[in-house]
């Protein structure tokens, strides 16, 4: 794993969370260790500002993996404000699965969510899905909302296009929701079982309408 920021941001790796004791003692004073040595964890003090989290099979190896960023320190003004996830979506059980909690508040939260496809392409980015669908779902797995369209909800659009968050392709998808502390699931699929890169995106709208 590595851990990428901006400007003079040093790079973090990290192969076996066990390699490095400094990081190793960090890591099991979270009271949330991976469960296996060879899964990769980092501890870090991070400045406001945007990170990277990069996940790659070592030489190369490929398969299905999870990356989690967790809020250690909840005291203090800064907070994860926006949480997105790019990844090869495919079909069935190879779709694109975004968990994040709610936490640390009595009262309900709004969120957006927000799933990309086509606009990566003038990214550079190649193979992007063409045609996005977003679920979200509750920690019971009960459906909350679903889009397929960003625009197709009108109030949810013009609340999407308020919060500077409309998206740049009509295909793309979009989910505004008020919910209170608890476990929530994005799912990021292709219509029609549309396959290629997607982006998930989770912000954190901080008020309700």
């Amino acid at each position: 794993m590595e851990l990428h920021g901006s400007g003079a941001f040093v790079t973090i790796t990290d192969d076996n969370w066990r390699d490095d004791p400094v990081q190793e003692a960090a890591i099991i004073a979270t009271g949330i260790p991976p469960t296996d040595d060879r899964e990769s964890a980092i501890d870090a003090t991070l400045n406001p500002g945007a990170y990277t989290a990069v996940v790659r099979g070592k030489n190369n190896t490929s398969g299905i993996g999870l990356v989690e960023v967790y809020d250690l320190n909840q005291a203090v003004p800064s907070k994860l404000a926006n949480i997105s996830t790019r990844a090869l979506v495919g079909v069935g059980d190879n779709i694109v699965i975004a968990g994040f909690i709610l936490g640390h508040n009595s009262g309900d939260d709004r969120i957006a969510v927000r799933g990309i496809g086509p606009s990566l392409t003038s990214s550079g980015v190649p193979n992007a899905l063409a045609n996005p669908t977003l679920e979200l779902r509750n920690n019971n797995g009960t459906l909350i909302f679903s889009n397929n369209d960003w625009q197709d909800n009108s109030a949810q659009a013009a609340e999407l296009t308020a919060a500077g968050l409309a998206l740049s392709n009509p295909l793309e998808a979009g989910i505004v929701a008020t919910l209170p502390p608890g476990l929530y699931t994005a799912l990021l699929a292709g219509l029609n079982n549309g396959t290629g890169i997607g982006l998930v995106e989770v912000y954190d709208l901080g008020v309700t309408p």
